[in-house]
């Protein structure tokens, strides 16, 4: 059985979507905090560690959590998803943000929908999902897959 599929459906190629992904919505929200414009007290990926572990941690590994999570539902979308168009990606993306709304920011203390911190946390927590999707279906959609054999 081959490892590479002619949907672009490859294990190397779908880990290597979640990783550009988890690297670029990274980037972006660091930037909203450096700069002071996110609402979150802290990385919600950090957030999340800290509870889990039960104790402070570093920012690297928080990173590491965020990279595995993205990382796996980008795989999930890559491999398993039988339609993948921009409709099923921001389909995906607005799950995974209700999941965090009603399920991850009470588990770390911020509350339903982060009201604990303040209403604003609900449409800044949009913003790296709907990134997450759009991100997620372009590099889908336009990187290069391998070219099959077809001898």
């Amino acid at each position: 059985m081959s490892d590479v599929q002619p949907s672009g459906r490859s294990w190397p190629r779908a880990i290597g979507i979640g990783l550009i992904v988890s690297l670029l919505t990274a980037l972006v929200m660091g930037a909203l905090m450096g700069l002071g414009v996110s609402p979150f007290p802290q990385p919600p990926s950090l957030a999340f560690a800290e509870t889990i572990l039960a104790r402070s941690l570093p920012l690297p590994v928080g990173l590491l959590f965020h990279t595995v999570y993205v990382t796996f539902w980008c795989v999930v979308f890559v491999r398993f998803f039988p339609q993948r168009n921009i409709k099923t990606a921001l389909g995906l993306a607005a799950a995974l943000w209700l999941v965090i709304l009603v399920i991850f920011f009470p588990v770390v203390g911020w509350g339903i929908a982060g009201l604990g911190i303040g209403p604003r946390l609900i449409p800044a927590s949009l913003l790296p999902h709907l990134l997450f999707g759009i991100l997620l279906w372009g590099l889908d959609a336009y990187l290069p897959r391998k070219p099959t054999d077809t001898t």
